[in-house]
């Protein structure tokens, strides 16, 4: 049976075609033609040594050479052969397939590499090192982004992220010092998540002010509080008030010595494992549980569950505690983990970057995970590019983080569709 009978029998007019979007063919065609400038025109005449394992590790791995005119041609022939497909795709009304985009990015992302490190004073790098700092860039993401994918299931915007952040940051700085215990700085962190989300939910459920300007808000005001407390409290005495105890790496017996993917994966902090549950448990909980199942009705179509007994504002009020509680676990990466003090602003609009990975991830706790990944590798590759000596300019290196979030989530946005009633207060009639 054709399309036109098949319209037809549906009561459609039989020439009605199915809208299309040129949008991701041409992101895909910009990025395929600068492809073809930089690592096809551009490619530095050098090979590019890529070194798997450290040189301690237990079994080693052969390093990767390859050449970097042949994989920079062979990479820009797939981007451009990629792009013209997705064009082929959209001029037929057809599907752009996920496997094409993943394609497309694995071999940009390979030729960019590549580029950049052949275009360096050393054209070598450690890929260990690589995957395993965007890891640990990530897990602040992660919490940030999970704590987002509670709140909007629930039905509230979150933009707080990045005071929630911060604040937990501030408190495991703060309780860890007059404790020496990082674990109740740990603690502390999540009670300051809470307390930003308690702000936010009184204001935005309760009283009806309008979620979007309560977050900013709250980051604005986080942002001051802590910056004034840091300048008259913390630089006075930082012995006592800004000296947190660092959560220790744990290793994994046998699990920690698998070649690559074993130190990244299971050589991690308390607060890496707690993402790992907390990945699992909000996943399992959203999706599989009769809690999900309310947090989800109540986000999609409140008055509905409101009809079958769900209490709305109080499922949204405590989903919102529970986020800023995840929120400030991950404020506590900051001064825990990654230094052993706290300084103004030092989430640096993390929480703004982890929002982006909430969208990409198309408010699923899997697809923010793998989004969150993607900028934290973006804002590790800067730090290592500019170690190697890259002709790549400082300022353009910086803003790189930012270049990924504003492409990916302009090439999704489109596709993906935010919980129905999130951002919108429920009033009970």
């Amino acid at each position: 049976m054709s399309t036109a009978t098949t319209l037809a029998s549906k009561g459609q007019p039989a020439d009605v075609k199915p809208i299309r979007s040129w949008k991701t063919p041409v992101i895909l065609g910009v990025l395929a033609i600068l492809g073809f400038i930089m690592f096809g025109l551009g490619s530095p005449a050098s090979e590019v040594t890529f070194r798997l394992t450290d040189a301690n590790a237990a079994i080693q791995l052969p390093d990767i050479v390859v050449s970097a005119p042949v994989l920079g041609w062979i990479a820009t022939v797939v981007l451009l052969a990629s792009a013209a497909y997705a064009f082929v795709l959209v001029s037929r009304y057809q599907h752009i397939p996920g496997w094409l985009i993943a394609v497309f990015a694995v071999f940009f992302i390979a030729a960019f590499l590549t580029w950049a490190v052949g275009s360096a004073r050393s054209p070598s790098v450690a890929l260990y090192g690589l995957l395993a700092g965007s890891f640990t860039l990530a897990f602040p993401l992660i919490f940030g982004s999970l704590s987002g994918v509670l709140c909007e299931r629930s039905g509230v915007v979150n933009i707080a992220i990045e005071g929630q952040l911060l604040f937990g940051a501030f408190a495991a700085a703060v309780a860890g010092s007059l404790s020496g215990n990082a674990f109740v700085g740990l603690f502390a962190a999540a009670i300051a998540g809470v307390l930003v989300s308690l702000v936010l939910a009184v204001f935005s459920i309760k009283y009806i002010v309008n979620q979007v300007i309560v977050g900013v808000v709250l980051n604005v005001l986080v942002s001051g509080l802590t910056g004034f407390l840091f300048s008259t409290v913390l630089s006075a005495d930082s012995a006592k008030w800004n000296s947190p105890p660092r959560l220790d790496k744990i290793a994994i017996p046998l699990l920690s010595d698998i070649p690559i993917l074993g130190p990244i994966l299971f050589d991690q902090s308390v607060i890496g494992y707690l993402m790992y549950i907390a990945v699992a448990a909000i996943y399992f909980g959203l999706f599989h549980t009769k809690w999900g199942l309310r947090t989800r009705a109540v986000g999609e179509h409140p008055k509905a569950a409101d009809t079958v007994g769900i209490n709305v504002n109080r499922m949204r009020f405590w989903n919102v505690l529970l986020a800023g509680a995840v929120a400030g676990v991950g404020g506590a990466f900051f001064t825990l983990v990654s230094v052993s003090s706290f300084n103004r602003d030092m989430t640096s609009g993390q929480g703004y970057i982890a929002l982006a990975a909430l969208i990409l991830g198309r408010w699923n706790p899997i697809g923010a995970l793998f989004a969150a990944l993607l900028f934290g590798f973006a804002s590790n590759l800067q730090s290592v590019l500019s170690l190697l000596g890259t002709p790549v300019p400082n300022q353009f290196l910086a803003m790189l983080p930012y270049v990924v979030t504003i492409f990916a989530v302009a090439g999704v946005v489109g596709k993906s569709r935010a919980p129905a009633a999130s951002g919108i207060p429920y009033i009970k009639s």
